[in-house]
């Protein structure tokens, strides 16, 4: 038996969670399905599917094994697109991930730019402040930003973005503007978290990390930027997110000259894969206007 195609039957199971409606997506009879799952489990020597009367429940091991299982395919897939000539054309749907503001800012333009050049290609802008995997999401490419974990990614620095400290004129005139880091735990810090626990705020002149205890917590950095405008107190956010307030004096940064470094900005893609003509030229695309946006260098 075909160990391709079986794999491929594998993954319609699995996303379909019944045998018989996977037998119909792929115009198969139920029975062919059968004898498809069951071939790969001999030759794995274990259950991928663990079967009822009334339900099909995937085991632990072949969840393990339908993650690898798209990952071959999609090499698979992207080396026949390459012998077939479909990296000279860009076509098919193209997915693009980054966190939800500098998404909405700085990617989503270019795509709709690249989007407008390339007529065949559909786009996808996952724009979310989760962490995304790659493979198991088929995302082509994502824009992160902050220090990478090692992975297998490939990473290109595409720029670089700072975190300030912030508050408002209102606050500053009735509070008084603090001069050091450590002036810091005498005003009201609103901080942007899923829990309440002190929070460690670094800077580097001279090298020095305070412990601020937020009296406000803010689920969202939107939340956070209106109780600064508010005037209710000090919140440390990266620059992107309060251009038109910084620029408008709304707000205004602080302690400037402590600031800590600049938190990095790469662009990914999987590793090892052949990169079809969307996702090479979008790329290209990508890299060159974030690197030539003046905003984030």
């Amino acid at each position: 038996m075909d160990r391709y195609g079986a794999m491929k039957i594998f993954v319609k199971v699995a996303e379909c969670e019944s045998l018989a409606e996977a037998a119909r997506t792929l115009f198969m009879s139920a029975s062919a399905v059968t004898r498809s799952i069951t071939y790969l489990e001999e030759q794995i020597g274990t259950r991928l599917f663990v079967r009822t009367t009334r339900a099909l429940k995937i085991t632990e091991a072949g969840a393990r094994y339908l993650q690898d299982c798209r990952r071959i395919l999609a090499d698979i897939e992207a080396s026949e697109s390459a012998a077939a000539a479909a990296f000279s054309t860009p076509s098919g749907k193209l997915t693009v991930t980054a966190p939800a503001l500098f998404g909405q800012l700085y990617v989503l333009p270019i795509l709709l730019d690249f989007l407008q050049q390339h007529r065949r290609v559909v786009g996808h802008a996952l724009l979310t402040n989760r962490v995304t995997d790659l493979v198991a999401e088929e995302i082509d490419v994502a824009v992160r930003i902050g220090h990478l974990p090692d992975s297998d990614y490939r990473a290109m620095l595409v720029g670089s973005v700072r975190s300030i400290v912030c508050g408002s004129p209102s606050y500053f005139a009735a509070h008084g503007v603090p001069e050091t880091p450590s002036d810091l735990l005498g005003h009201n810090v609103i901080a942007v978290d899923d829990v309440w626990r002190p929070q460690d705020w670094a800077f580097t002149n001279p090298g020095q990390t305070v412990t601020v205890s937020p009296r406000l917590l803010c689920s969202t950095d939107e939340a956070a930027v209106a109780a600064t405008m508010a005037g209710w107190g000090l919140t440390k956010i990266m620059v992107y997110k309060i251009a038109s307030p910084l620029v408008e004096g709304r707000l205004q940064p602080v302690l400037s000259e402590f600031e800590g470094p600049p938190l990095p900005i790469h662009a990914l893609i999987p590793e090892g894969r052949h990169m079809s003509a969307k996702v090479k030229l979008f790329l290209e695309m990508l890299v060159e206007r974030l690197r030539h946006n003046a905003a984030l260098n």
